[in-house]
């Protein structure tokens, strides 16, 4: 680097890399590609100056908020042009943002072995780690990184409850793909009632962005409230028909006279309507059931007293 006293820093293309943190062959493809500004010709060498230190750094920081290179091209553009890059930020910040007011924690090898109930498994260490239950600490092989204790705290208890870990694991997978699924479909939804009207513009305005940041904010909420609300109803219904089906069998033996609902067709229920009138249909069905087992039962003894009889007979 070069210069003293008032003037502007100037940089040799090894100097901006060493400055920057980017290397000489990725600078010379920002220019290539025309996300820097032309260096100055100063004889057979190119003279950068602070714009392109400022510019690297720019870059830098919208690649690691998950940008493209294209799509910082047209952002550095506008940028360019006049237009603010503070609303795209702040709604790039909101959307990136933690989702949860639930915050990391941290857990060594001991501690989740004895919340285990003691038992050592590297295996369901390594699959919690790949499911992103645990993150290893780097330089740390007895400590984890805990991303939501809720969920580690959810596994302790269903293993308390005799589930085995694989079962626990498979269970999670499955969860996460149908919640994925949801998650996308109310995306899908708030970009086409909410959000449309923002994405006319690419890059967006800052006061577009800066409104749809906003939205962002309150939006953020509604996804999980209603997925709370509809999984307590669901867990309602299907916890009461799942009890009900178990409890069947012993609740028929111990009230015989309980009245059960039975299916008919619709023909004969009609044709019995007419005999006897609507509201006479359940006690008239009550009855022919009743005069047919009694029917049948009196055939049955009829029958068998006159096989009895014969066999008598015969000896």
């Amino acid at each position: 680097m070069t210069g003293a006293g008032a003037r502007a820093a100037e940089y040799r293309i090894e100097d901006l890399a060493h400055a920057s943190g980017a290397t000489v062959r990725t600078i010379r493809a920002y220019q290539d590609r025309g996300l820097l500004p032309t260096p100055e010709r100063r004889g057979r060498a190119n003279v950068y100056r602070e714009t392109h230190l400022a510019r690297l750094r720019q870059i830098a920081d919208l690649l690691d908020r998950g940008y493209t290179l294209a799509s910082i091209k047209e952002l550095l553009e506008a940028w360019d042009a006049g237009r603010g890059l503070g609303g795209v930020l702040g709604l790039v910040a909101e959307v990136h943002g933690p989702w949860t007011d639930e915050e990391a924690d941290r857990i060594t090898r001991r501690e989740l072995d004895a919340r285990f109930g003691g038992r050592q498994d590297d295996e369901a260490i390594a699959e919690a780690v790949e499911l992103g239950v645990l993150e290893r600490v780097p330089g740390r092989d007895d400590e984890f990184l805990v991303p939501s204790p809720q969920e580690l705290a959810v596994a302790v208890e269903l293993y308390g409850a005799g589930v085995p870990l694989p079962a626990i694991s498979g269970h999670l997978r499955e969860l996460r793909g149908q919640v994925e699924h949801i998650a996308s479909r109310f995306l899908e939804f708030t970009t086409e009632h909410v959000f449309a009207r923002y994405l006319g513009h690419r890059p967006p305005t800052d006061s577009d962005a800066a409104e749809a940041a906003s939205l962002v904010r309150r939006l953020r909420p509604l996804a999980q409230q209603t997925v709370d609300a509809e999984l307590a109803r669901a867990m309602r219904t299907f916890a009461t028909r799942h009890l009900h089906h178990h409890l069947r069998a012993e609740e028929t033996a111990i009230s015989e006279d309980a009245k059960r609902p039975v299916l008919l067709p619709a023909r004969t229920t009609r044709a019995v309507q007419e005999l006897v009138g609507a509201e006479r249909v359940a006690a008239f069905v009550a009855a022919a059931t009743e005069r047919e087992l009694q029917a049948r039962t009196l055939d049955y003894l009829s029958a068998t007293h006159l096989k009895e009889h014969e066999i008598n007979e015969s000896t």
